[in-house]
């Protein structure tokens, strides 16, 4: 059996790293919400989803502040930078949308499982409120992964129609 001083400083660093995990988010999103010109309803659900990232950090920041912990500023810092680079990276493509779809929807996914084994943590060391705030940021997450993967379809079809009439216009201009 793990003692309690373990299980108590691996609950601390997974919040941290959940902490980073979101400010990862925020960045990302934060990013995309500016070139989705083309595609409102995803970037009103994006911007949505900021706000929602927002609370999920002061959620985490609850949990910390709970236990006398702060967020790891460092691990923090690392992850907004490595955001940054993601929507970056994904924007030097004609397929942006596409690749913000894919990265969005695995993240997502990644966020979920980090709630979901935070909360058994939390369960586990006896925290009910931290439990109760860490399955209410999943069930966002949930929310949104599935809305995403809603719109995988769509933006698809949309992203190849939109390629397709710019070949039209280009080949009726040679």
């Amino acid at each position: 059996m793990m003692s309690p001083e373990t299980a108590h400083s691996l609950f601390v660093l997974a919040l941290r790293n959940a902490h980073a995990m979101e400010r990862e988010s925020h960045e990302l999103m934060k990013w995309q919400a500016v070139r989705l010109r083309d595609y409102p309803a995803i970037e009103q659900r994006i911007r949505t989803h900021l706000d929602e990232t927002q609370d999920q950090l002061q959620r985490l920041e609850q949990c910390l502040h709970s236990l006398d912990e702060r967020p790891s500023l460092l691990k923090d810092a690392a992850l907004s930078l490595l955001g940054n680079l993601t929507a970056t990276s994904n924007a030097m493509g004609e397929d942006e949308i596409i690749k913000n779809m894919f990265s969005n929807y695995a993240f997502e996914h990644y966020e979920i499982a980090a709630y979901k084994s935070l909360a058994r943590m939390a369960q586990e060391l006896g925290f009910e409120q931290a439990k109760a705030l860490l399955e209410e940021s999943r069930r966002e997450e949930q929310r949104m992964a599935a809305w995403i993967d809603r719109r995988i379809d769509p933006v698809t079809l949309a992203y190849m129609q939109s390629i397709d009439q710019f070949q039209q216009s280009v080949a009726a201009l040679s």
